[in-house]
């Protein structure tokens, strides 16, 4: 199976984009139903939210918490200037887009939504000559024109796979996230994540410790809970999360992947190695 090539305006006024999701309003409604997987949700004004493939971008709204915002904010800034949407106005706590000049062309790659009813797409700013609608196989250099791989290259996300995409695509993806890793750039001379990052209350993966936000979201509901880091791993090994290391070929659960010495966590694989299953 091929993407589908779905084209629209990206909408950004009245809500609270970040590095990693738009909102996306197609220019023909049917084109959605033509993804696998479940019904696409559309709001009131029939903008789907976009979840960005092969990507994740530091938390900047998880729950009620957010991870350092200077790092976060920037990744978002970089989306929203990509996708050429300027003159960007955020309300008093920077929560909501107040005001923007958006509605400006884009076009998505996909093949299906996940389980929140999100596209999982390739995201492209501006317009193409091809079909909307209509299905196409994407090469490594139509690959590199997404926000997706701009966003890895240019150091602002981490690279977190998922099964189902192509092992030629994820290559390019990981090249792209080695390459800023080795320059140093964005978040990663902040990155804790294979280093053992200390978590000695919610404060330090908010504002002190840059972490893989996947594992953030992971430490962040298990201290809301227990208070303390203490027992995280053995809560990791309850979940049972399916991965793939890629370096060894092995499946088994993300706990095992885990160190956890005193309140230190660290990510025994690096981001890209992984595949998660589930």
């Amino acid at each position: 199976m091929g993407f589908i090539l779905i084209k629209g305006t990206f909408h950004v006024v009245g809500y609270s984009p970040d590095g990693d999701s738009l909102k996306l309003k197609a220019s023909k409604l049917s084109h959605w139903k033509k993804l696998a997987g479940p019904k696409v949700k559309l709001n009131k004004r029939n903008c789907a939210q976009l979840r960005f493939e092969a990507v994740d971008a530091l938390e900047t709204h998880y729950q009620s918490s957010h991870q350092p915002k200077e790092l976060a904010d920037a990744a978002t800034d970089y989306v929203l200037k990509e996708a050429g949407i300027t003159n960007v106005q955020w309300g008093a706590t920077h929560g909501r887009v107040v005001s923007a000049n958006d509605g400006v062309p884009g076009y998505i790659l996909s093949r299906t939504t996940e389980r929140y009813q999100r596209p999982v797409a390739f995201v492209f700013a501006g317009t193409t000559n091809k079909t909307d609608g209509k299905e196409y196989f994407l090469d490594k250099q139509w690959l590199k024109q997404s926000l997706n791989y701009k966003l890895l290259k240019a150091g602002h996300v981490f690279a977190t796979y998922y099964k189902g995409l192509f092992p030629d695509l994820r290559e390019v993806m990981t090249d792209a996230a080695i390459e800023a890793w080795n320059k140093n750039k964005g978040i990663w001379p902040y990155d804790w994540t294979n280093y053992g990052v200390p978590v000695s209350s919610l404060k330090s993966v908010e504002e002190e410790y840059v972490v893989m936000p996947k594992l953030f979201r992971r430490i962040y509901d298990y201290l809301k809970k227990h208070g303390s880091i203490k027992g995280f791993k053995k809560y990791l090994e309850k979940k049972e999360e399916n991965i793939l290391v890629l370096t060894t070929g092995h499946f088994t659960h993300f706990d095992t992947v885990i160190k956890e010495q005193g309140n230190k966590i660290t990510l025994t694989e690096y981001p890209e190695n992984l595949i998660f299953l589930d």
